[in-house]
């Protein structure tokens, strides 16, 4: 690909956010650390420069060498990219009288200038900066301004180099997406070629000379990743394609044998282990999240590699690692602090001497699930909600037994049923229910009762990152607990969780 965007990451919130908004754009875009600029930019039509926590004015502040890249290709500087071609080329940066953090509209816009075509004086901007420029860098043209901000947007004569102080990338900015666009597409002159079809298409070729006659063994989860990157790979190697689908006994209910009979409609060489017990029996008398997450990883593992050696000459293993992923692992910052370890297939590599493929490694979520409809799978599969990799095993609070796993199987099928008999099912990001380590006082024909409390979980989310509990009617809600208490023997309560993400995380363990 000759009509890349390179980002350059300082460090933001919203780093991520752009490459979204460029995806959208059908253009493709890579992150990098600012730390770690390519060598060979051949590949690139413009470089995009994102926010920091950072301030310029710090003792140590990010300052890359950028003279492989101002003057040779187009930039766009987002907020601290902007005060950093002021700090650093004679213009003056210094602390707002007030933090700019929020709404705000362009009061004044330069006439004729292609980075703001098509788009009207007023227009709503988003803030978020405590330091501002107070004078411009050398040779550069105040292009806007703000009620607030000066110098809200600028570029430099004699070359490609555009500064805006606002995030253009957030929802707020009701013209980001167009302001992206001029620069990329009418100043910077990328095509907007990146589609889920011309990926299909990249992904099989590439795929195919890659892996050859090889054998790949792939863990499927029943998920959207996982079965996105099957397909891919059944078109690229067909047979030589190995899919082993395991039952932790820990999955929603028929969730097992309804997901094995979705696959066998298409046309997946798949083999179902229904390993349970063996879970349950690695859980035994573990309360401790942490605990449960590694037993139920450690014993995946362990499944997986028999399973796998019952494949002979097995050379790849395929997994459903998607861009979030690869952007964490090289972040500015280094890998978050890790609030709970995920389960996955990532420690099998070196545990089973396999080589890795990781064909959806440069998308994130939504893309995935538009490349899986260019491939003619099941809507209904495409829109599944996410789900935790232990499964049930961390929304049961306190320790797992097979008892447990019933009950909350029962009460988390009338939640979901519920969600679509309502038609709610596709307006909910993720939702759940959780068993609750508790007991409560209750009646039920005339007789006291001393049982279980399960709280519901439905959140509304983009990826995962942050979420806000969803407003279900209370009908919906008075129905299901109804249901929930009449049907599952050993439940007397039922609660709704109304936390959003931060403070609270979506799974509560």
């Amino acid at each position: 690909m000759q009509n890349n965007v390179l980002i350059l990451d300082f460090g933001s919130q919203y780093t991520q956010l752009i490459a979204r908004r460029v995806r959208e754009l059908n253009i493709y875009c890579e992150i990098y650390p600012y730390s770690k600029i390519p060598e060979d930019l051949s590949g690139f039509k413009a470089v995009i420069l994102s926010g920091s926590p950072f301030s310029v004015r710090a003792e140590d502040p990010p300052h890359p060498d950028l003279s492989q890249i101002r003057g040779k290709l187009p930039i766009l500087a987002v907020c601290y990219g902007a005060q950093y071609f002021a700090h650093f080329n004679g213009g003056k940066v210094e602390p707002s009288d007030t933090r700019e953090y929020g709404r705000a509209n362009l009061t004044v816009i330069k006439d004729a200038e292609p980075l703001f075509k098509d788009i009207k004086e007023n227009s709503q901007v988003w803030m978020s900066h405590s330091d501002s420029i107070i004078d411009l860098p050398e040779n550069a043209v105040r292009l806007a301004s703000t009620s607030d901000v000066l110098n809200a947007a600028y570029r430099i004569e004699g070359e490609q180099t555009f500064a805006i102080q606002f995030h253009p990338e957030v929802y707020h900015s009701t013209d980001g997406k167009q302001l992206l666009e001029n620069f990329l597409v009418t100043i910077a002159g990328t095509e907007q070629s990146w589609t889920p079809g011309a990926f299909v298409d990249l992904t099989v070729s590439e795929l195919k000379e890659k892996i050859g006659n090889d054998k790949v063994v792939l863990g499927l989860s029943g998920g959207v990743d996982s079965t996105v990157a099957a397909v891919l790979l059944h078109q690229a190697i067909g047979k030589n394609l190995y899919c082993i689908f395991v039952n932790n006994g820990l999955l929603r209910k028929n969730e097992y044998e309804s997901v094995l009979d979705q696959y066998k409609h298409m046309g997946l060489n798949v083999k179902g282990v229904d390993a349970s017990a063996r879970f349950l029996d690695a859980l035994k008398g573990l309360s401790d999240p942490e605990e449960k997450r590694k037993a139920i990883g450690n014993t995946f593992i362990e499944v997986f590699d028999d399973e796998a050696h019952e494949i002979q000459d097995v050379v790849y293993l395929a997994q459903g690692t998607i861009y979030p992923d690869v952007i964490e692992s090289v972040s500015v910052n280094g890998p978050s602090v890790t609030i709970k370890s995920h389960h996955n297939v990532g420690g099998l590599p070196d545990f089973m001497k396999l080589k890795v493929v990781e064909p959806l490694r440069m998308l994130f979520k939504d893309e995935v699930r538009r490349v899986g409809k260019e491939l003619g799978i099941d809507k209904t599969l495409l829109g599944r909600h996410p789900f935790p990799g232990p499964g049930l095993a961390i929304r049961i609070l306190g320790d797992i037994t097979a008892e447990k796993v019933r009950i909350l199987q029962e009460v988390d099928h009338i939640f979901i049923q519920g969600l679509r008999d309502w038609m709610l099912y596709d307006k909910v990001w993720q939702a759940g229910a959780i068993l609750l380590p508790i007991q409560s006082v209750g009646v039920m024909g005339d007789e006291r009762t001393y049982e279980q409390v399960v709280a519901l979980r439905a959140v509304e989310s983009t990826d995962g990152m942050t979420a806000d509990w969803v407003n279900l009617p209370y009908e919906f809600l008075q129905k299901t607990s109804n249901t929930i208490i009449n049907r599952v023997k050993g439940v007397n309560r039922v609660v709704y969780d109304i936390s959003s993400k931060p403070p609270a995380t979506i799974e509560w363990e």
